[in-house]
């Protein structure tokens, strides 16, 4: 009894003593709590008064911008344009012969009248002279047959010696000599005109293209293929079309004076050539909506070929003393086109605008922007009326040479607080 005593004295001081320790560790972990909650509070109210003052300071905005400018503005129409030669000719020949001689150069610039190729000019020197040799003849007995028709008719008047038959007959043969003479003069002509068609000359002034028969082959005038191509660059012609609704504008200019016509290389960059407008077809393709336009262009250089592609831009007018803007500061809200001007103070006021046309980069403003003013053309989407920015030039500007066709809609964007 005594050990088993002392087995339960330790046993029930331990069940004794832990809902003490239980009762501690509870309190323990209950004032953690509150010291962390008060701690919370603590940091709470700290950090407001930073927040607030972060609230209070106004971000800056760093924009682009540019000033709007008073100048002169040409007024564009674009189209797609083909080059096309003032003339272009397929030179064969007209005789059949040995083609002798071959005068000209691939790529050569040649004149009217100018030599290019001789055909073997024999066989028609030949032909000629036999013609002229039948000629002679039938000449001759000509003159004899009217000699005896005058003496026939002499007897017949004066003694009655001669019958009116012989002196008919005579006359009728006197006639048959006189056609067989002047069926020889045709064939002598002929024979010329062949001789003449032997040497192979350029029809008109223009540029030779590759050579298409070499000398001693024998060349006919039924063959396909021509000998050379000739074509005329200067003039050369460009025929562009545009769109239907601006030919009524494009005529009632084209009374009024000359329209001037630039021509652009595929890229829309270089300018190539500047020539004038011609004429406009006598109808409509109804396939496409558009007309055609011819234009002419001296082409001293030889920028444009034949059946290159340009762009063309046709000057219908020039708008004097316009105000102008980059057109990407306009922007478009749900009242109509707005820009941002910057006030001195580098904070923007949002301004109602109107535009009169749109060019390539350029904007012509109506009215809401005067000459000097600042406008944003880069960073709009950030501000609203009264923002502070911070503004830097913009690289573009308002371009000296923008140039289109037609007026180029703005993309919707949302209008921002205070945005007319």
């Amino acid at each position: 009894m005594r050990t088993k005593y002392h087995w339960l004295m330790p046993d029930a001081g331990r069940h004794s003593e832990r809902p003490t320790g239980r009762l501690s560790r509870q309190k323990l972990l209950v004032t953690l709590s509150l010291v962390a909650a008060a701690a919370g509070l603590v940091g709470c109210s700290g950090s407001s008064k930073p927040n607030t003052a972060r609230a209070s300071t106004q971000t800056v905005v760093p924009v682009a911008v540019a000033t709007a400018e008073r100048r002169d503005v040409p007024v564009y129409l674009k189209g797609l344009g083909s080059v096309t030669a003032s003339n272009t000719v397929s030179v064969k020949s007209r005789v059949d012969g040995q083609l002798a001689q071959v005068n000209f150069k691939e790529g050569q610039h040649v004149n009217t009248g100018e030599l290019l190729a001789v055909i073997d000019p024999r066989p028609f020197q030949v032909a000629l002279d036999q013609a002229q040799a039948n000629f002679f003849r039938d000449q001759a007995q000509l003159k004899d047959a009217r000699l005896n028709y005058e003496r026939f008719k002499s007897l017949l008047d004066e003694s009655g010696a001669m019958s009116q038959q012989q002196v008919d007959t005579q006359k009728a043969a006197a006639d048959q000599l006189d056609g067989a003479v002047r069926a020889d003069q045709a064939a002598i002509d002929n024979a010329k005109l062949n001789l003449l068609y032997s040497h192979i000359t350029s029809p008109i002034s223009g540029r030779v293209g590759l050579r298409l028969v070499d000398a001693g082959n024998m060349v006919h005038a039924a063959d396909t293929n021509p000998l050379l191509v000739i074509t005329q660059l200067q003039p050369i012609a460009v025929v562009f079309t545009l769109p239907e609704d601006s030919l009524l504008t494009v005529s009632q200019h084209m009374h009024q004076s000359t329209l001037p016509v630039e021509a652009y290389s595929r890229d829309d960059l270089t300018k190539l050539a500047t020539g004038k407008l011609l004429t406009i077809d006598n109808q409509i393709d109804q396939s496409t909506g558009t007309g055609r336009l011819k234009a002419m262009f001296d082409n001293p250089d030889d920028a444009l070929w034949p059946n290159q592609f340009v762009n063309v831009r046709l000057l219908l007018e020039t708008h004097k003393g316009s105000i102008v803007i980059p057109s990407v500061a306009v922007q478009t809200g749900p009242q109509g086109s707005y820009v941002f001007t910057v006030r001195p103070d580098n904070t923007v006021a949002v301004s109602p605008v109107k535009v009169s046309f749109t060019q390539n980069n350029v904007a012509s403003i109506a009215s809401g922007v005067a000459p000097g003013d600042v406008v944003v053309v880069d960073g709009q989407d950030k501000l609203q009326a009264g923002s502070k920015v911070d503004p830097h030039a913009s690289g573009g500007g308002a371009s000296r040479n923008g140039q289109t066709s037609a007026s180029q809609p703005q993309p919707a964007q949302s209008a921002p607080t205070g945005a007319p």
